[in-house]
């Protein structure tokens, strides 16, 4: 799909409709406004609004409302689903269809309320003056098109009779106007799939994330409210086929060998073996399928058309299938009220392509907006007495009590109470009717139970782009709370979600996720990995490295696509797709279905878990041949032939480094073989060894550092809140003969020899092999075997020192 010009379209709506939201506000607010005297009611909720979210808040959800609304509108009517063109004219002419209409006398009465029908009528004979009789009617009649469509989307189309009317734009027929735009950003021909919807999230939200990001550069964390924006990314259409197929489709294929499902899937990588292990289905009826993160809901609408393929083989009728999919087996849920609306009004899109009477079942997709919910002491003591203290176990109100932040924490919440069949059974037959307070806690505790059936284990497929976001950007709140239920993952949203989705799915169950790379190889993924090696089997992966979106530019941002077995089979070999070399997801989906027809075209690997734990840390190093195993088995650890050890962190390079040319030679401490001789010299500098520009063998002895009486300065060094800022770290290593290298490269792993004399920094990591192994360790580290082993080790500009002490050295016997 092109979508140059949707976000071009959806960047202008937002700032535009926060314009004239803005500006109606101002009329709407002043202390004798018409609003005031005609829309009293409306007026108060608006100021409990501000009062309670803030101006900039209230803004901000109004103008999405309205652009929600006239998307769908839009949409549906290209689509021919509205029987008369709300935001579209007819061929040939400009005003919208349902305006022509009116003009000519011809009101649908079952969309339009007979008094708000006589108000458009005389407004357009010029009974009623106004200034602009034509754009009056036509607010009147959108506002009348919204509520008719309530009684079948009412995720999307609240009522509009509160202050959202009275925040609705009012250039909305010129040739400038937010609706001109929409029709002409949202052709028929982008229209023809629903995906439009998702990509028009994406960007109007994308100015609001560019804003979040600049914040974080200036230390601001992320707060709940800004979560949806930091985190929001469309998953590119065949990422989203390929994780379906393989966890969906994977798991119908288990169970119906000789379905006919797998001709219809390109990104199928069917197993090699045999597999007897699995979960059973007998029917698609059972089949639960989540997206904890859903988004606007890509990855449910795909699960939707594959579902349906599944449905027709086994002979359902057309007038049911979609109505089944809805109500048993597609399961979103957001934090973020706009993707939900969103993602419902996909689902449900999608089923009115099969079924154009669809929407008179008011059947409504399975989405749950999580919302906050928490309890008084006393409340909840008051409404346990009037449904009966037996229900209310320990475990059930402290579940009740972990809704309190779900803005924050989503659907990585994990109920510790999930067993309420009974419970809710019970609850709902309860009415408080007449028990104002009662009736108030009853719904709350209806909310709590619905989140709760969400987010327990239940689920035969998890499938989802989680959000990133490390512990940086964390508030401070989530970051905490983090650390406390995510301790093997804590380090990113990604990492954690990984964890959490392999909660929500049964055992035997699939998980389908695009994530960053990095919980592939980092040490500090290394016991998620384990938990995920021993808990489950991975059964695929599309590997694509940087360039996997092309919404997202340069080489920062790498990540992967995988399917998880919830259950762990050490020796299934599962398919993996190294696709690094494509430029952009074009040249990365052909590389991939050319791997899945063609295995043996060279970007096509099978690995298993057993595989991966040869290796120390279990790095996914899917593409390592057996020699290479070997190496690892059979090789002497670098780290005890050359003990690498990070250095000197200053504090303040500003202060305590210089460059050569800047210091008289002599006073520089030179060819100093301990710290003890560097301590007897009264000399303030003594070379230091940085990480430097990329340089093998030798050289990029360009610094030195004060260490006058061995660091006093540095090691006292503290800011001006008091606290200690240096870090001298392996003093002992210090003036050593020895290897260093820097840290961080875009290009080859690079090694220097180090004579002694000098200090060497957190950036340029050194080793320290024995003397006679010193000249042999230099050669191998600089050759292409060291590069590749750090490839497998951690694939990444930063060679730690914790990966470089994993690689395998063969030492062979040396005279010298």
């Amino acid at each position: 799909m092109e979508t140059t010009k949707l976000k071009k379209f959806a960047q202008f709506a937002r700032t535009s409709l926060i314009e004239q939201v803005s500006s109606k506000l101002k009329q709407v607010l002043i202390k004798d406004s018409i609003a005031r005297r005609e829309s009293a009611g409306a007026i108060n909720k608006l100021d409990e609004a501000i009062k309670k979210q803030g101006k900039e808040q209230v803004i901000e959800r109004v103008s999405y409302i309205w652009f929600n609304r006239f998307c769908a509108l839009r949409f549906m009517d290209v689509n021919q689903y509205t029987r008369i063109g709300v935001l579209s004219p007819s061929h040939g002419h400009f005003q919208p269809e349902i305006l022509a209409e009116a003009k000519g006398g011809h009101i649908d009465k079952e969309v339009v309320p007979d008094k708000t029908r006589q108000q458009i009528i005389d407004l357009l004979d010029g009974k009623i003056p106004s200034n602009d009789s034509q754009g009056e009617a036509y607010r009147l009649l959108v506002v009348a098109v919204c509520n008719y469509w309530h009684r079948a989307m009412p995720f999307l189309f609240q009522p509009i009779d509160d202050y959202t009317e009275l925040l609705m734009p009012d250039d909305l027929l010129s040739g400038n106007s937010i609706l001109a735009y929409t029709r002409e950003a949202m052709t028929p021909e982008v229209c023809k799939d629903v995906e439009v919807i998702g990509w028009l999230y994406q960007y109007y939200i994308s100015e609001k994330k560019d804003e979040v990001f600049a914040d974080l550069k200036k230390n601001k964390k992320v707060t709940p409210e800004n979560i949806p924006a930091a985190t929001q990314l469309f998953t590119p259409n065949w990422i989203v086929r390929y994780l379906v197929e393989n966890s969906l489709g994977r798991l119908w294929m288990l169970n119906y060998p000789n379905s006919s499902l797998a001709s219809k899937m390109e990104y199928y990588i069917a197993s090699e073996q045999e597999e007897t292990d699995f979960l059973k289905i007998s029917s698609p009826e059972e089949i639960k399928i989540c997206d904890p993160a859903c988004g606007s809901g890509h990855m449910l609408t795909y699960a939707f058309d594959l579902l349906y393929s599944i449905y027709e083989e086994e002979g359902y009728s057309p007038s049911e299938i979609s109505e089944k999919i809805l109500k048993n087996n597609l399961f979103g849920v957001e934090i973020d009220e706009r993707a939900g609306e969103l993602a419902a009004f996909a689902l449900t899109m999608k089923a009115l392509s099969k079924e154009k009477r669809f929407l008179r079942k008011k059947v409504f997709p399975n989405v749950c907006v999580l919302e906050n919910i928490s309890f008084d002491k006393n409340e909840l003591v008051e409404y346990m007495s009037f449904i009966g203290e037996d229900l209310f176990t320990a475990d059930f109100r402290e579940t009740l009590s972990q809704f309190e932040e779900c803005d924050n924490f989503g659907s990585l919440i994990v109920p510790k109470f999930q067993d309420i069949e009974e419970i809710k059974r019970r609850i709902e037959d309860k009415h408080p009717s007449g028990q104002l307070f009662l009736a108030v806690t009853h719904k709350k505790v209806l909310k709590a139970l619905n989140q709760i059936d969400y987010l327990r284990s239940k689920y035969h497929v998890v499938v989802a782009n989680p959000p990133y976001m490390g512990g940086k950007g964390m508030n401070g709140r989530l970051g905490s709370w983090a650390k406390e239920n995510y301790k093997d993952s804590k380090s990113d949203l990604f990492a954690m979600f990984i964890e959490r989705n392999l909660k929500l799915a049964l055992s035997g169950g699939s998980v389908g996720m695009i994530t960053m790379q990095s919980w592939m190889f980092l040490s500090s993924f290394e016991k998620l990995r384990s938990q995920m090696l021993n808990q489950g089997t991975l059964t695929s992966m599309a590997h694509l490295g940087t360039r996997g979106f092309d919404s997202i530019g340069g080489e920062v941002v790498s990540t992967t696509a995988f399917t998880l077995y919830n259950k762990r089979l050490d020796s299934y070999k599962g398919g993996y797709l190294r696709l690094l070399d494509g430029k952009n997801e074009l040249e990365k989906k052909s590389s991939a279905i050319e791997a899945i027809k063609k295995p043996s075209c060279g970007w096509f690997f099978r690995a298993s878990s057993t595989d991966f734990k040869k290796i120390p840390g279990s790095p996914i190093a899917y593409w390592v041949s057996d020699i290479v195993h070997n190496a690892f088995a059979i090789g002497v650890p670098f780290g005890k032939i050359a003990k690498p050890r990070v250095g000197l962190q200053t504090g303040s390079n500003d202060i305590f480094m210089r460059a050569w040319s800047e210091i008289s030679f002599k006073d520089i401490g030179i060819a100093l073989k301990s710290r003890d001789e560097a301590a007897k010299v009264n000399l303030k500098w003594f070379p230091y060894n940085k990480g430097g520009d990329w340089r093998k063998w030798y050289g990029n002895c360009e610094n030195v550092v004060d260490w006058e009486k061995d660091g006093t300065r540095i090691r006292n060094y503290k800011d001006d809140k008091g606290k200690l800022r240096s870090r001298p770290q392996n003093k002992e290593y210090y003036f050593r003969e020895g290897i260093t290298w820097a840290d961080i490269t875009t290009n080859s792993f690079a090694a220097r020899y180090s004579p002694e004399g000098f200090i060497f920094d957190v950036k340029g990591s050194s080793g320290f092999p024995e003397q006679n192994k010193l000249r042999y360790v230099l050669g191998v580290m600089n050759s292409k075997l060291m590069y590749g082993f750090m490839q497998i080790l951690n694939p990444t500009t930063t060679f730690q020192v914790g990966d470089i002490a994993r690689v395998p050295f063969l030492m062979p016997k040396l005279r010298c």
